[in-house]
């Protein structure tokens, strides 16, 4: 077994902070703040703390089955501060993608449609296009070229997260939420957002459900440095629907995922798992956005 598919037991601290050049009166956000259950993690601490502390919190599922979280906040604030805690242990399983060759992509594409492995209306949800997925022309011909039907899935599925980290440079500012994939293709330039859409788009257009994952990725700092607090940052890759389940890959690092990968919530594209968003009534003119993310491997296995 890969050393990155070990068991491992991580705390996770994500705080986002919002300041107001006035007060805020009222506050309406949803968000996801807790980390899903799966069969890669299981979620054993979770605390979540807000200030100022909301008149109304409730915590549902989603469609997708993710946690999701409704606030109203009716106290008057220059500053909202959520601050999320986990402990989770992680272990993903490796996947074989010489397996997989065993059928192409068209092939794979064909059974997935019509043997009831994945409920049809899920099938349909991570086929379809959606709001940051658009299969346009350019997206077409690019997704035609990265996952032919021809090619065997296995090998299909990394070559296309090797592809896009090999083709497109990862740049801050680049792109913004609003980005569309047509943009992207042209700049050949953006963050993890984007090119988890990208593969998602390709994967799509192919015939295969594929999914945005949302989470965290444990990362290390260069050698005979000290990791800084706060240094981490929010992650998203790309999970595939194949006959052998799910397979999540990252586009951004060039590998699959492995017990490196912590879930937060998934969905069709970035807009069904935004960590939070809302609506405020102020006479604010400017505000801020500070995000700051710890994740700590807390076993001492290495």
């Amino acid at each position: 077994m890969s050393a990155d598919h070990g068991k491992r037991l991580y705390q996770v601290v994500h705080t986002t902070a919002y300041d107001y050049d006035a007060p805020v009166t009222n506050s309406y956000g949803r968000g996801c703040l807790r980390p899903r259950p799966q069969s890669s993690q299981t979620l054993l601490e979770h605390t979540i703390t807000i200030d100022p502390q909301p008149q109304v919190m409730d915590e549902t599922r989603d469609l997708f089955g993710n946690y999701t979280h409704y606030l109203e906040i009716h106290t008057d604030h220059e500053r909202l501060e959520v601050v999320k805690e986990s402990v989770l242990q992680v272990e993903w399983p490796e996947v074989d993608l010489v397996e997989l060759d065993q059928q192409t992509v068209g092939v794979a594409a064909a059974r997935l449609r019509h043997d009831g492995s994945l409920d049809p209306v899920e099938h349909a949800l991570y086929t379809l296009p959606s709001a940051h997925v658009q299969l346009s022309d350019e997206v077409r011909r690019f997704a035609e070229a990265a996952v032919p039907a021809d090619r065997p899935l296995g090998e299909a599925i990394a070559s296309l997260h090797h592809q896009i980290y090999s083709d497109f440079a990862y740049t801050k500012g680049a792109t913004t939420v609003n980005s569309t994939l047509p943009e992207l293709l042209e700049s050949r330039a953006g963050v993890c957002q984007d090119f988890a859409h990208l593969a998602v788009a390709c994967f799509r257009a192919a015939g295969l459900p594929a999914r945005y994952v949302s989470g965290y990725i444990e990362t290390t700092p260069p050698p005979g440095t000290t990791k800084l607090a706060g240094s981490d940052a929010t992650h998203a890759w790309v999970s595939v629907f194949t006959p052998a389940g799910w397979v999540d890959l990252d586009p951004t690092n060039d590998h699959l995922a492995d017990s490196r990968y912590i879930v937060t919530a998934w969905g069709r594209d970035f807009r069904d798992v935004s960590p939070l968003r809302g609506v405020i009534f102020t006479e604010a003119t400017r505000s801020s956005l500070t995000v700051g993310v710890e994740v700590t491997r807390l076993d001492t296995e290495r």
